[in-house]
């Protein structure tokens, strides 16, 4: 059984646009077309002719025949501009943009009530990796324990360069600039920014809490220095960015963005290059591991074109965690609804300079190890994520790294 016929209205041209251009034209199965593409550049040269672009908007939303918007725009207020005028337009739209996504979720969620129109967004999470509709269909809320994994391919792939080729952080952070995989100003990737809205995502799917960005503690991989990389290599662990969320003994969950060394022996150890990775821990099934490509256009574009594909059937996420969770907390049951907690321990790597040593040593609920050279040193136990938290917050030169 064919789907129905979609015609889309594309806003963006960029690498990923190109990229769904191209693998729609090698999908011949699909019946699913652009009809145009609205770009802003007058000046750029396109790959294709001209007669396929539009600078004004209104020639998608005011086009009844086009019944797919697909955005694929870098800037995020514009992009929940045009979704939500969309979605009000009762247009489908699907969309990669992570940082409108979770910066926005509750108004998206009520957008798709109010107008009867899905919004997917698979590539916004994983790039080809299907991990949001794995959550949304297969996990039951009281079955998913955890969910654990790397989700920002350019800060992996720096990772990668830094531990199989010995580059310096700043080779590496150079070479992933110069091959499109982190942008001129990579903050948003290196400072764990866009692991953290993709894990309000994640968090949103796999147990049906919507979170802030303010809510979710992140660390990237910017201040990780020569003395963590030498600790790692002696010890045959390897560092990675680690987006995590897990239910805690009180059936709170918390959740968190972290570098964190990884042994041979733990899923995410191979996961290399601009790879994701990412591992479900249930009550009965116990681990479950998704690997896939999380960067490049044509990763990206992969999942755009499932979600266009899906539309075809008329899928949309039915957000069964997310309103269990609304009920329950009408309702009280259990006497409280779901909550976020930082009140979870936490065993940690500290590199500091030495003369913060004896300030941040009474942040620790224990301490493993601890270690001082005339410039800096580093602290090994266990901490607080509300300690971290305030450590972070202090101003002081140091890095975390999980152990």
């Amino acid at each position: 059984m064919s789907g129905k016929k979609l015609n889309i209205g594309l806003f963006g041209f960029g690498c990923v646009g190109f990229g769904l251009y191209e693998v729609l034209q090698k999908t011949p199965g699909l019946k699913a077309d652009i009809k145009k593409i609205c770009v802003k550049d007058r000046l750029k040269k396109r790959e294709i002719g001209s007669e396929n672009f539009t600078f004004d908007p209104s020639d998608i939303f005011n086009d009844p025949e086009i019944n797919v918007v697909v955005e694929l725009i870098d800037d995020a207020d514009a992009a929940f501009e045009i979704v939500s005028k969309a979605l009000k337009s009762g247009k489908a739209v699907v969309s990669a943009n992570k940082k409108m996504i979770a910066e926005h979720f509750t108004e998206l969620l009520e957008l798709q009530r109010e107008y009867k129109v899905p919004l997917l967004y698979e590539a916004a999470c994983c790039a080809s990796m299907p991990i949001i509709r794995n959550l949304e269909e297969y996990y039951d809320n009281d079955l998913l324990d955890s969910i654990e994994g790397i989700v920002n391919g350019s800060t992996n792939y720096i990772l990668t360069k830094t531990f199989k080729e010995n580059l310096s952080y700043e080779a590496a952070l150079k070479e992933a600039q110069e091959k499109g995989f982190a942008e001129s100003n990579p903050i948003l990737d290196t400072g764990g920014f866009d692991a953290k809205y993709k894990l309000l995502i994640l968090l949103a799917h796999s147990f049906g809490y919507i979170a802030q960005p303010a809510d979710l503690f992140n660390i990237g991989i910017d201040k990780i220095g020569k003395l963590e990389l030498k600790y790692a290599k002696e010890k045959d662990l390897k560092i990675k960015l680690v987006a995590k969320a897990f239910k805690n003994a009180d059936g709170d969950i918390s959740a968190f963005v972290l570098p964190k060394f990884v042994a041979a022996e733990d899923r995410l150890y191979n996961v290399d290059d601009v790879f994701n990775g990412v591992v479900t821990k249930t009550s009965f099934a116990d681990e479950q591991f998704f690997v896939g490509k999380g960067a490049g256009a044509h990763p990206t574009a992969s999942a755009v074109l499932s979600d266009i594909s899906a539309l075809g059937y008329d899928y949309k996420y039915e957000y069964k965690k997310i309103s269990q969770q609304q009920a329950d907390s009408r309702q009280q049951i259990d006497g409280k609804p779901l909550t976020l907690s930082d009140d979870v321990t936490l065993k940690v790597l500290l590199r500091h300079e030495a003369a913060d040593a004896e300030n941040l040593k009474k942040y620790f609920i224990s301490i493993d190890e601890s270690y001082l050279n005339h410039e800096s040193g580093y602290i090994t136990g266990t901490i607080s994520l509300q300690q971290l938290r305030e450590v972070e917050g202090g101003n002081l030169k140091q890095s975390f790294v999980l152990l």
